[in-house]
């Protein structure tokens, strides 16, 4: 499924995020951490959807029984 690439991908960028070093610049630490957190809500909403999926493809299961 796409989506479960997407949110790997995400996960992936935080954690590139976190190894980059700033050298104390604050502008780009402050940079480095809105990204961080972009990545988190974007791997937050991946994972919500993947759960959404995988809960209706569950329903369809039950129902064809």
């Amino acid at each position: 499924m796409r989506v479960k690439i997407c949110r790997k991908e995400a996960k992936e960028c935080r954690y590139w995020l976190r190894l980059l070093e700033t050298d104390d610049n604050m502008d780009i630490s402050k940079e480095r951490q809105d990204l961080s957190n972009e990545a988190t809500e974007l791997t937050n909403i991946f994972g919500a959807i993947l759960r959404k999926a995988e809960s209706k493809e569950l329903k369809h299961q039950v129902l064809e029984i």
